[in-house]
């Protein structure tokens, strides 16, 4: 199963490289845009799912790193929940 990585810069400026098991992202995510940060956590967790699914399918069991990592993102957006108009950027994707 192909995993990837993908950039995003927080509302802050913070860079952060996130982990999906699956290639999914890439239907949820364009390189470059930028998304309100409620969105972006709904999409992201939309995408981890899906990927830990696709895992789960294959092997018999879920993807612990998936699940880490939108927890990671669900932590991580919580600094910015109060900053009216915070936007997450989707820098790139690393295959």
């Amino acid at each position: 199963m192909p995993e990837m990585r993908f950039r995003i810069r927080w509302p802050d400026g913070t860079a952060e490289t996130c982990y999906s098991p699956s290639l999914v992202v890439k239907d949820f995510f364009s390189p470059g845009e930028s998304y309100p940060l409620a969105e972006f956590v709904e999409r992201s967790r939309r995408a981890l799912d899906i990927a830990a699914e696709r895992v789960k399918l294959k092997y018999g069991f879920g993807c612990s790193r998936a699940t880490a990592q939108l927890a990671r993102i669900e932590t991580g957006a919580t600094a910015f929940e109060n900053i009216p108009g915070a936007r997450v950027i989707v820098d790139a994707f690393e295959d």
